[in-house]
């Protein structure tokens, strides 16, 4: 049997074959008797022969062709080896593709047999004049078998160009693998780039021929991340502990630009494969809180040359790592736990990184910049001192997370990264950047070399005045009266009760409705290609705009539409959102339901009052051991006519608003609140 027609498809990729959503795979598979077999997975997540629904959908009428990204998608998740041996073969063929275009169709015209024997020594010759000696990818196997693969991701190639493929490819399997991998976001490791130079990094260079050589180490690589965002290198260092991330990062490093690259898979602390090159620059983002780093065997490494770090400060032994590759004058950019700026464990070394003028900013990022989401990370920027250079008076200390308090992180990450840069390149030009209160400071050495050495950013820099001051804080009093006096004329009449006992209407779910056409039901998932934000189940909740990244797949997103009905389905509060215009074009996250009512059949001001009833998502929920779920197909609402929801609609649509307006009166009023706490405290308002 060949690898295409072994390949297993999930429900979720048959939908997207299909162009469907998962549902309809849901009513197939009941519908009709002779839809496929499971052949492998559970009996909640069963997976299909490929070939099998493939001809299944072609009788159907519901698929002209495979798409050609789908069908190599497939033979890469079908790969006997695994998907990541699949990637790297693909990856390689794109490479000479890239590289030998001219050579590729004479290939690909032989037997499997026959171009798997003429393939292997094209393949290092490319490989060895891209990657060096000794490189990641040496022992890549070539067995005819995998040559239909190949001419697959070729022909990929062909269509979509040898990088955007591996690309493609890399990204639905780091997508449909999401646990396995620690990625730095692509935003940020542009950051660190422009933090690290050098001088063409902000106007486009691409180390043509002339270009001053400039070479940079990642000593964590991963999948390339951050040296992918390097523009105007010559030459490209990455290691990793992984042999599969060496691999794919040397591929797509190959790919995406001209510079010389060399990839080697080893623990950089313990097998340092770069020990006798110094390099211009270092971006890391290395694993954080490790206990086994090499602490006993490493105790008298050279590479200390600021202390020895104790067990629990890894992250210490990488900054040292780092500085020791570097040329003098050459920087490193590391991301950073925040507590590596406060443990007592590391303040010697933090202390002799400020006297000798090795550590120059600390940057606190916004929680969300990068995994772990939920803590404000840090970027540490340091540089190698001349040994007769006197060390800077200062250390620039620049704290973020203020840019992004009144909104989505993805919408202020301009705003973080302009900001970052800015006050970084003043400082690197003089040594000096001015002062803004609460976000960034140079800090006198001196000043932080008492008992603790904390470099936490937010300690040592001014507080902003307070909510900008007496005259924003009569602003905010104004608006607030304002939205108090609406919330007033919003507020509800008394409710009166009926005038009779009220008729038992007859009732509908969600479930029956959505089969019968009147509205579709869609899961979101914060995914898709693009650059549409995204509604997360908090902003749900709390009524406020998008504020979520997209997850970038090849897919379309899913993309709401005025009238659409936003549902959480994690929580158990009852709550449902109606999309205006203002949130139209936004993607629904995960864990969100996304209703489309046919406007002839249903109203959604309607669908959405019903939908929130407490009694309705009680019936709805099932409980698990620390959460509540909503199955919205079991959702009920009654049987109206057209005319008689409209008027149901009316009276919720009217508590909607009276509910905006205590939210935004409460927001107000929190900020009111603490902008006088502020003013009071610091001296800028006075108590009469």
């Amino acid at each position: 049997m060949s690898e295409e027609n072994a390949a297993e498809v999930t429900a979720a990729e048959v939908a997207r074959l299909a162009g469907v959503g998962r549902a309809a795979v849901s009513n197939w598979r009941r519908r009709h008797a002779d839809f496929p077999k499971p052949v492998g997975g559970t009996e909640t997540s069963p997976s299909f022969s490929l070939g099998e629904v493939e001809h299944w959908l072609r009788a159907q009428g519901k698929l002209a062709e495979v798409p050609l990204r789908e069908r190599v998608w497939q033979q890469i998740t079908a790969h006997p080896g695994g998907a990541v041996s699949a990637l790297v073969k693909a990856g390689s063929a794109l490479l000479v593709v890239h590289d030998r275009p001219a050579d590729w169709p004479e290939l690909a015209a032989d037997p499997d047999e026959r171009m798997a024997a003429r393939l292997r020594p094209v393949l290092d010759r490319v490989l060895g004049a891209r990657l060096g000696p000794g490189h990641a990818l040496a022992e890549v196997p070539l067995r005819p078998a995998a040559m239909p693969l190949l001419r697959a991701a070729a022909e990929l190639g062909a269509e979509l160009g040898a990088r955007e493929a591996f690309e493609f490819l890399l990204g639905r399997h780091l997508d449909a693998n999401p646990r396995q991998y620690t990625l730095t976001p692509d935003g940020l490791a542009a950051l660190m780039a422009a933090l690290a130079g050098p001088s063409g990094a902000s106007t486009g260079s691409t180390g043509a021929a002339g270009a001053a050589p400039f070479t940079v180490l990642d000593p964590a690589c991963g999948t390339g991340t951050l040296l992918r965002a390097v523009s105007g290198a010559t030459a490209l260092h990455a290691q990793d502990s992984s042999p599969e991330l060496a691999a794919l990062a040397a591929l797509r490093l190959a790919l995406h630009g001209p510079a010389a690259v060399r990839a080697v898979a080893a623990d950089s602390l313990r097998a340092d494969a770069f020990a006798q090159d110094a390099v211009d620059a270092v971006l890391c983002h290395p694993p954080f809180n490790e206990r086994n780093w090499g602490h006993e065997e490493l105790a008298y490494d050279p590479r200390w040359e600021y202390g020895f770090p104790a067990r629990t400060e890894s992250e210490l032994a990488w900054v040292q790592h780092a500085l020791a590759h570097l040329r003098e004058g050459g920087t490193a950019v590391l991301l950073m736990p925040p507590a590596v700026a406060a443990r007592r464990s590391g303040r010697r070394i933090r202390a002799d990184l400020l006297r000798r003028g090795a550590l120059r900013a600390v940057v606190a990022l916004p929680a969300g910049a990068a995994p772990p989401y939920g803590i404000p990370l840090h970027l540490w920027v340091l540089r190698r001192p001349a040994p007769q250079a006197a060390p800077p008076a200062g250390l620039l200390l620049v704290d973020t997370a203020a840019l992004a308090a009144d909104g989505g992180l993805r919408a202020a990450w301009p705003a973080v990264h302009d900001t970052v840069e800015g006050a970084w390149n003043a400082y690197d030009a003089a040594g000096a950047a001015p002062e803004v209160p609460g976000v960034s400071r140079v800090v006198p050495v001196i000043e932080l070399l008492d008992d603790d050495v904390d470099l936490t950013p937010a300690r040592h820099l001014p507080p902003p005045a307070a909510g900008g001051g007496p005259a924003e804080l009569s602003a905010v009093r104004e608006r607030l009266g304002e939205t108090l006096g609406r919330a007033v004329r919003l507020t509800p009449p008394p409710a009166a009760p009926p005038a009779r006992a009220a008729a038992r209407l007859p009732l509908t779910t969600i479930g029956e409705l959505a089969r019968a056409g009147a509205l579709e039901l869609h899961t979101g998932t914060g995914g898709g290609s693009g650059t549409a934000p995204v509604l997360t189940e908090h902003d749900v909740y709390a009524g406020t705009g998008p504020s979520g990244t997209l997850a970038p797949t090849a897919d379309a997103p899913l993309l709401t539409t005025p009238g659409d009905v936003l549902v959480p389905l994690v929580g158990g509060a009852a709550v449902a959102r109606v999309v205006d215009e203002a949130t139209a074009g936004a993607v629904p996250g995960r864990g969100v339901a996304l209703l489309r009512p046919d406007p002839a059949a249903l109203d959604p001001w309607f669908l959405a009052g019903f939908v929130r009833g407490t009694a309705n998502n009680r019936r709805a929920s099932s409980h698990a051991s620390t959460a509540t779920r909503l199955d919205v197909r079991r959702l009920r609402l009654p049987r109206l006519p057209l005319a008689e929801q409209e008027r149901y609609g009316t009276r919720f649509r009217a508590l909607a608003e009276f509910e905006d307006a205590l939210r935004l009166a409460g927001r107000l009023g929190e900020q009111l609140v603490q902008g006088f706490h502020d003013g009071l405290s610091d001296g800028t308002v006075t108590p009469e």
